[in-house]
């Protein structure tokens, strides 16, 4: 159990940027053996995906284990609590990243890849990166790219620009949340938890908050609109899910700063109202550029 929990599988939520390509590259439906084939492989590169973030929390709580020790809940991390010893978890991360890249290499070459491009990535931002302010959190927005860019590899679908941007802006909002919820909840103790919390204060991450959540809603606005995403779906309705976006950011932004949650992650899987207003734009999404497969007629928002 404790080598499962130093696996981080709470986290594997993360991942699900892979199945973006699945959905808006009109793959989720259509001939049942194409269908079986795309929703099959995004699957595999799901937990592929899952191994090798494995392999890199374990790696980088490995590393993290003196100041994990002062956080009022990483503390009881089995790496930092001693349950589990560092050659024991440096076995299971290598084990997680070997089997990562050999199975997204039976997918696809490419997924290899990109999993060997996310894997040298985070090991770098474990070892220095994440010491960086603002670079730090714009590594780990590439790394979410990586995941969406993964997604169009392994089901086939040309990489779409708006893809990368939406994905980007968006997890730079997370990235930046994260450092707001740490400071919230760690207080005065936050720079000796991590260095770069020094550099970040409430009002200038509040400054950032602002620009990356604005930034992601118009990124999305954009590509709702653009002539490209028309022709595709065939409906210019993407447009009208703005409100459950808006929602969904604001509803994120004001909860994170309140420090009752140590994390994205955290608040996504314990806030039913997010949980809510996600699942609804993500069917409002599938009814809409599926609508002409499942038969829906959306009438007079037609015009």
């Amino acid at each position: 159990m404790k080598y499962l929990q130093i696996m981080r599988p709470w986290h594997w939520t993360k991942n699900i940027f892979v199945f973006a390509a699945l959905i808006f590259g009109r793959k989720l439906l259509g001939p049942v053996d194409e269908a079986f084939l795309a929703i099959g492989s995004a699957v595999g590169g799901f937990i592929c995906f899952c191994l090798a973030a494995s392999a890199i929390y374990i790696f980088n709580d490995t590393i993290d284990a003196p100041t994990d020790r002062l956080h009022p809940e990483k503390r009881n991390r089995p790496i930092a609590a001693g349950s589990v010893t560092l050659g024991s978890a440096a076995v299971v991360s290598l084990l997680c990243a070997v089997a990562a890249v050999i199975c997204s290499y039976l997918l696809t070459y490419r997924l290899a890849i990109i999993i060997l491009m996310y894997i040298v990535l985070m090991v770098l931002y474990s070892l220095l990166l994440k010491r960086m302010m603002i670079l730090d959190c714009i590594v780990i927005s590439i790394g979410f790219c990586l995941r969406a860019i993964a997604g169009a590899v392994v089901v086939a679908v040309p990489i779409s620009p708006w893809l990368i941007i939406c994905t980007f802006a968006l997890c730079l909002f997370l990235g930046f949340s994260k450092r707001r919820s740490e400071i919230a909840q760690l207080g005065e103790n936050s720079e000796s938890f991590r260095n770069t919390l020094a550099g970040y204060t409430p009002e200038l991450l509040a400054h950032m908050l602002d620009v990356t959540s604005g930034l992601a809603v118009v990124c999305f606005l954009l590509y709702a609109m653009d002539e490209k995403t028309v022709q595709r779906f065939g409906t210019d309705l993407l447009v009208y899910t703005t409100p459950l976006v808006l929602y969904c950011i604001f509803r994120f932004s004001a909860l994170i700063h309140t420090g009752k949650f140590s994390g994205p992650v955290q608040l996504i899987l314990n806030d039913l109202p997010f949980q809510i207003g996600l699942a609804v734009w993500v069917i409002s999404c599938i009814a809409i550029i599926y609508a002409d497969k499942l038969g829906i007629n959306f009438g007079i928002l037609n015009w």
